[in-house]
């Protein structure tokens, strides 16, 4: 289950959403909305990115809200230089900090992260796209994953399920995975190109019994990105009854959750957070 929930004090009005899927003593992860921070304009107002044009100032800020509500240590954050790739960083103790303040000391061309680092927390950055938020509670490792488009058809969270087995011992069907706020298959048309690549990399029959590509009912072929990374990710190994999805569409809520498309590109970007405790 999905909730959402708000800070108290001064943080009232900062609103971010958590899994019940993961134990609370043992993990924090959540994904922000865009409520309780000082960007402007279109970035109003929890913009967590620094590579989308803010005021930098402003992002660091937010960051330091959105940690502070969940107890987390701003200075210890780490972040990464997202570009739709399928590269996953295993993060250790001296990463601590890449990329919290400074948009190019994030780690480079990286779009999913694990650790098995206490109080290191990991954040990717998204505005329709998918975030993956993953647990081992055996192994004691997380790992944070941002699958575009790209990301989802190159199969990045297996790859953070495959890296985490390789580097920390991790058993797939230990793992628990959150499939946070992105756009939903119905918000998500793409179009016949965009739909043979899906075929292409899945075959007709997987992409059909699947529900990757959505026709019926729409003048345009929808793409649904949830069932693509559900997918993968049991192909991986994970239980189908260890997945839990927010079920929550950015861009059918945009007044709650940043979306490129329903801002049409001109936008901030929420972020998902996960620390082992």
């Amino acid at each position: 289950m999905f909730c959402l929930r708000n800070g108290d004090g001064e943080r009232a009005n900062l609103w971010y959403g958590e899994f019940s899927i993961f134990p609370g003593t043992m993990v924090t992860a959540a994904v922000s909305a865009r409520q309780g921070g000082v960007s402007q304009g279109i970035y109003r107002s929890l913009n967590l990115a620094l590579h989308v044009g803010d005021d930098p100032s402003a992002v660091v800020e937010n960051r330091r809200r959105f940690l502070s509500v969940l107890g987390l240590d701003f200075d210890r954050l780490v972040t990464a230089q997202q570009t739709h790739s399928d590269r996953v960083a295993v993060v250790t103790a001296s990463d601590a900090g890449l990329g919290s303040r400074i948009y190019t000391e994030g780690l480079c061309n990286t779009d999913a992260m694990v650790t098995n680092v206490p109080g290191l927390p990991l954040m990717v950055f998204v505005a329709d796209c998918t975030p993956v938020l993953l647990f081992d509670p055996v192994k004691q490792a997380v790992g944070a994953v941002h699958a575009g488009w790209r990301g989802s058809c190159d199969s990045i969270a297996a790859r953070a399920v495959e890296t985490m087995t390789a580097a920390y011992g991790s058993r797939p069907d230990d793992i628990l995975v959150s499939i946070g706020p992105s756009i939903n298959g119905a918000d998500y048309e793409v179009g016949s190109e965009l739909a043979e690549i899906f075929t292409a990399r899945f075959g007709e029959a997987v992409t059909r019994e699947q529900g990757f590509v959505l026709r019926e009912g729409f003048a345009k072929e929808h793409l649904d990105l949830w069932a693509v990374n559900r997918y993968v990710l049991e192909q991986a190994g994970v239980p189908k009854e260890n997945i839990c999805n927010a079920n929550v569409s950015t861009d059918s809520n945009h007044e709650l959750f940043f979306s490129f498309r329903y801002d049409k590109g001109e936008t901030g970007r929420l972020g998902a957070v996960i620390a082992l405790k």
